[in-house]
């Protein structure tokens, strides 16, 4: 203290002093709270999004597959391969469907010359997509793939780590029963 100052004088500018560190502490605080908001909202909406993109890139198959109620049934029997459909012959199991001499099926692994399957046929098309649990698992393993994805984005991006874990068990699980289904 300085002993020319009043002791007034001295109590404004610690005051003072309090005063300033004190809103720079507040405003250090409301940032870190606006910047972990932020991180949350554009990790969550990114998460959200994958997870949005599987079901759309799922559901393009999986409703022939899953909502199956007046459509064609029967099986494909696979008499060649290009580099990305097979073709065969189809033959109808249910009622009302007629028999087509060439018929297209995307080539999977679990496709293969010379293969019979049960298949769905696409409305107004001559194109068919595998039936069954074998049929259902594989139409949803674009989901699995998200899944596995969101998970990184949920563990890194939200540090949520058991909902990241969920979401990758999920989507491993499955992946692992397409690929046995298959």
């Amino acid at each position: 203290m300085i002993p020319a100052m009043p002791a007034t004088a001295r109590s404004r500018q610690v005051s003072a002093a309090r005063s300033r560190r004190g809103s720079a502490a507040r405003s250090r605080q409301a940032s870190s709270v606006a910047l972990r908001f932020g991180r949350v909202a554009v990790m969550g909406a990114v998460a959200a999004l994958i997870l949005i993109a599987g079901v759309w890139a799922s559901w393009g198959t999986a409703q022939h597959v899953m909502l199956t109620k007046g459509r064609e049934h029967g099986t494909i029997t696979v008499v060649s391969c290009g580099d990305r459909t097979c073709t065969g012959s189809y033959r109808p199991v249910s009622s009302g469907s007629t028999a087509r001499k060439r018929v297209v099926i995307a080539q999977t692994v679990a496709v293969h010359r010379g293969g019979t399957y049960s298949v769905v046929v696409k409305p107004n098309s001559d194109q068919v997509v595998r039936s069954g649990p074998a049929g259902v698992l594989y139409a949803w393993a674009p989901l699995g793939g998200a899944l596995l994805l969101a998970s990184v984005v949920v563990a890194g991006g939200l540090r949520r780590t058991r909902v990241a874990w969920v979401l990758a068990g999920s989507g491993v699980a499955l992946l692992t029963a397409a690929f046995v289904a298959v």
